[in-house]
């Protein structure tokens, strides 16, 4: 079995010792070096599969070339030749010595199946990791015109590596992975999603009648704990039809504990104070922010589930199609809010005022002035 290259005398770094699927490749391949016609056995791999490009190239060589007579093959090394010579157009340098420790080193070859599936079960770890890492490096590029469209689309190619690893692997009920739990990301321009946030608040003030348009908004979608009370504060009023504006809000956020985590009454005000805009257009950034942060939340689940080489295929599935389901929720909240939302509009300066009286206030003061 060839060793690990040790660092040499002229300070190079150590080179990391391989993996222990690259031990079961090494494995396989000697197995169907010595016995060419159980390719046929070892299913569900392409060269691909392997995490080398030696090991890959000589998977290729192998499938590729007509296979030997198994009582020629038995006396002499010309098959063997031919692997080398189709393996090296594809790894150039790989020795000849290497074939024959493959050969060496394979402990049972009519266990090629078990191989071929050790490496098919590493190969779909490495697919779902290579998978969310991309879903979140897109998350965070800034050149992109779309970010959220990039991220579904990233989000929907996971999906699909799942659903093909699923196919292979089928799932286990109640085989969940096992992975260290990581803290929610940080959310990027936190500065200027808190200040939005407070333009929707109090966009919403002064506009109640908005608030109906922006269903789809979720207090679990604003980044600041106070920011996300006070949304549940002015959902509710509207939905109690009560009136609203800066001092039923504050006193609604007092009800519900709010004001105990040291916010001050006055600074409350002051954010419910400065409307702009519409709250269809701030409550849709929120979203978009939030859609984001899942989407990047989601990719670094599955890849600390990935990352953990105890975790099996259908563990890996598993976890990632329950970490999918955050995105799928918020996905059709974003739909909602991009069928409904109309042009941004400009509107007149606003003053703070209270939801118009009911009907029978009104016609009760109709009554009196008659």
């Amino acid at each position: 079995m060839p060793r690990t290259p040790e660092p040499d005398d002229e300070g190079l770094d150590p080179v990391p010792p391989p993996h222990l699927v690259f031990y079961v490749e090494q494995a396989l391949l000697g197995a169907l070096l010595l016995d060419p016609h159980r390719v046929d056995e070892a299913s569900g791999i392409g060269p691909d599969s392997f995490s080398t490009a030696a090991h890959a190239a000589i998977y290729r060589a192998i499938t590729s070339l007509p296979r030997p007579d198994v009582a020629e093959h038995a006396k002499n090394t010309r098959w063997l030749d031919r692997v080398l010579a189709a393996a090296r157009e594809q790894a150039r340098g790989l020795p000849p010595s290497y074939l024959h420790a493959l050969v060496q080193v394979c402990p049972w070859p009519r266990h090629a199946p078990a191989y071929a599936r050790m490496v098919e079960a590493e190969h779909a770890r490495r697919r779902l990791q290579a998978a969310a890492e991309r879903l979140v490096h897109t998350v965070h590029d800034a050149s992109l015109a779309h970010p959220v469209q990039a991220a579904l689309t990233e989000a929907d190619a996971l999906t699909k590596v799942v659903d093909d690893i699923a196919h292979r692997f089928p799932p286990r009920a109640g085989v969940l992975p096992r992975a260290t739990a990581s803290a929610p990301p940080a959310t990027p321009n936190l500065v200027e999603a808190v200040e939005e946030e407070k333009i929707l608040l109090a966009t919403a003030t002064a506009y109640p009648s908005d608030i109906a348009s922006v269903r789809w908004l979720l207090p679990d979608d604003l980044v600041l704990p106070l920011h996300a009370g006070l949304w549940q504060c002015l959902t509710a009023l509207d939905r109690r039809n009560e009136p609203v504006d800066p001092v039923t809000v504050l006193w609604e956020a007092q009800q519900r504990g709010l004001m105990e985590d040291g916010s001050e009454p006055g600074e409350v005000l002051r954010v419910l104070a400065e409307p702009a805009a519409s709250v269809e257009h701030w409550g849709q950034r929120a979203l978009q922010r939030s859609l984001l942060a899942t989407a990047e939340h989601t990719g670094r689940r599955i890849e600390a589930y990935a990352e953990d080489r105890a975790n099996t295929p259908f563990q890996l599935v598993v976890g990632a199609r329950r970490a999918l389901a955050d995105i799928a929720s918020v996905r059709v909240r974003w739909q909602h809010s991009t069928n409904a939302l109309p042009p941004l509009q400009r509107r007149p300066e606003a003053t703070t005022r209270a939801r118009p009286p009911t009907t029978r206030v009104a016609s009760r003061s109709t009554r009196t002035t008659r």
